[in-house]
């Protein structure tokens, strides 16, 4: 079977990966547009402590992180993969009681999550926290490296025989891929408004969900421990009154595609020969998922379909402090504010905004001194190091509902809107993708993750 898929983020490079280990004939697809939100991503891997209230999010989510340490032995190469536990850290203990609940309820039948414990004296886990806090410590919580499993899995797919080119994919409205080089495809109006998308004040995204931008992707819109916290402890998910107003920049090229942002490109080169198409052509393709994030909509539009996605920016700040061994520290998650995680070489991870600001991949000034003002005000031992590096990504947030991984017509097969969870979910998700796109059953009841009727 040929099978196109679109986007080559992790939930396209995992797609690509399984489909060509079971003997499709993979051709990936990237535009190279700036904000995937595969290469920003922190990678926190620590499900259990979000959406109470919505199984089939949970359900994904906890099945995406069961699915990484098979995946690791799989691919054979370093992913950054590590289970370093996470601090779930408040103030009051009586905060951490609700979270503390559901962990204990969720135990059972989620025992990868390790022995609960509350720890009194979280600094001394994660040494620059402030003095006075507590944290309830989930051993089982992991932290990967986005950027590393995406390359390994595009690399595995080559080697199984994908072919990976770079362009802008179309579809038609038979499902046929067109394959474009940027800039040779006009925009309609209508994409034109959907890239450059966002409200003067910074609140507003392409496709805001009803009752405000992304209330379910908000800590504390349904009881969750954190979903997509804003730093400022604002829950409706817009940065009215914490950012500037955004100035607008040239909208990319065209909608098509899940690319990283320039400067992964020369990293995704060298994976292997990919090519570069000159003119327009046409895809021969039995099947075509559709994993292009953010920009899935625009992607499925002539299909005759609305997917109910909407971008919503991040911006993450890296630093090091020189010396100090981070590579086992904890994830650090407050409730509200800013997430802070180790790496090795001495790599602090600091993350992230919340902006429904339509598709703008920029890094800010107000970006910054909001993450970084909330990062030490959490943890003031970080004010001595040195930021080393800034990353802002588009997370593809689905309004609404769980994220969408679904068939849309007899050739297509939509798989986004995977929100903050891209990096936990993604690889499961891409599997689940690959096996609809074969017609194979799938592990996970994907009844919830289809388009509204």
């Amino acid at each position: 079977m040929r099978v196109t898929v679109i986007g080559s983020g992790i939930v396209g490079a995992s797609a690509a990966y399984h489909l060509s280990s079971r003997g499709a004939d993979v051709v990936v697809v990237d535009a190279d547009l700036e904000g995937q939100a595969t290469a920003a991503g922190a990678g926190i891997v620590c499900p259990w402590v979000d959406h109470p209230e919505d199984d089939a999010w949970y359900a994904l989510a906890r099945s995406g992180a069961r699915h990484y340490p098979e995946l690791v032995e799989a691919l054979g190469e370093d992913l950054g993969y590590e289970r370093v536990g996470a601090l779930l850290v408040a103030g009051d203990p009586a905060e951490l009681e609700p979270v503390r609940a559901l962990l204990a309820r969720r135990h059972a039948e989620a025992p990868e999550m390790g022995e609960v414990t509350v720890v009194p004296d979280p600094a001394r886990l994660f040494p620059p926290l402030a003095e006075g806090l507590t944290a309830i410590h989930v051993p089982g919580a992991a932290r990967v490296d986005g950027r590393a499993v995406r390359d390994a899995l595009l690399r595995a797919a080559v080697r199984q025989g994908a072919a990976l080119r770079t362009g802008v994919a179309t579809l038609t409205a038979g499902g046929e891929v067109l394959l474009s080089a940027r800039g040779e495809v006009p925009l309609s109006a209508g994409d034109e408004a959907l890239l450059s998308a966002g409200d003067a004040a910074g609140t507003s995204g392409a496709h805001p969900a009803p009752g405000g931008p992304g209330r379910a992707d908000v800590a504390g819109g349904d009881g969750s421990w954190r979903q997509a916290a804003p730093l400022s402890g604002d829950d409706t998910g817009s940065r009215t009154g914490a950012w500037e107003r955004e100035a607008r920049g040239p909208a990319p090229e065209d909608p098509a595609g899940d690319g990283a942002p320039a400067e992964t490109v020369a990293t995704r080169e060298s994976l292997a020969t990919r090519e570069t198409v000159a003119t327009r052509e046409t895809i021969a393709a039995d099947m075509v998922v559709v994993a292009a994030g953010a920009w899935s909509g625009a992607v499925c539009r002539p299909l005759g379909v609305e997917v109910p996605v909407f971008p919503r920016r991040g911006q993450i700040v890296h630093a090091a402090l020189d010396g100090v061994d981070t590579a086992g520290w904890p994830i650090v998650l407050p409730h509200v504010g800013p997430y802070l995680l180790g790496f090795p070489g001495s790599r602090v991870v600091v993350g992230a905004t919340v902006e429904d600001v339509g598709f703008v991949p920029r890094v800010t000034m107000g970006g910054l001194e909001e993450v970084l003002r909330a990062g030490l005000r959490l943890a003031p031992g970080l004010a001595g190091a040195t930021v080393t590096e800034t990353r802002v990504g588009l997370r593809p947030v689905r309004a609404g509902g769980p994220p969408l991984l679904c068939r849309v017509g007899e050739r297509v097969v939509l798989a986004t809107g995977l929100s903050a969870y891209g990096l936990t979910a993604g690889p499961f998700a891409g599997l689940l993708a690959a096996r609809l796109a074969l017609g194979e059953p799938s592990p996970l009841d994907l009844a919830p993750y289809r388009l509204p009727s």
